[in-house]
């Protein structure tokens, strides 16, 4: 499986928090991100996104629909968004687009069996894999990517 853990892009500050919408830059570094994750992305992949605006946003600049899981709202657990990825057994490639500290708790989860609090910058994303050796289940990171450096 490959899941792909993409931040939603910088936006407004203020409340309401789930209508906040992205700022010019945190649109830009969005198209960015999704131009570069388009010539990478397998013809057929699975799209979870937040409910949140900002993160359909950021999500909507693949071009394809996008519906909103609301499991995967501000606050959700690692649990919570690897259950609803299919992790680690789900076949093809999931991009999931939500939030921080969440999706920083599950790159913990995988990598670190929760210990540490990981960072995922705004627009970014960490992009993994799984695969058994030896018997034993390892996760692979396949790349980290950061908006602005794209």
């Amino acid at each position: 499986m490959d899941l792909i853990l993409w931040r939603n892009a910088e936006a407004e500050v203020g409340p309401p928090d789930l209508e906040r919408r992205l700022t010019a830059k945190g649109h830009r570094h969005a198209v960015n991100v999704a131009a570069w994750l388009d010539q990478r992305l397998p013809a057929r992949y699975t799209l979870l996104v937040s409910p949140a605006t900002r993160a359909q946003q950021t999500a909507m600049t693949l071009g394809i629909p996008v519906r909103a899981e609301h499991e995967l709202a501000p606050g959700a657990s690692a649990e919570q968004i690897l259950e609803l990825a299919g992790w680690p057994g789900h076949k093809g490639t999931v991009v999931l687009v939500g939030h921080q500290p969440d999706l920083g708790a599950v790159v913990g989860r995988l990598l670190a069996e929760g210990k540490g609090h990981w960072s995922i910058k705004k627009g970014g994303l960490w992009w993994l894999t799984n695969r058994v050796r030896n018997d034993e289940a390892q996760v692979i990171i396949r790349t980290v990517v950061a908006p602005d450096l794209i």
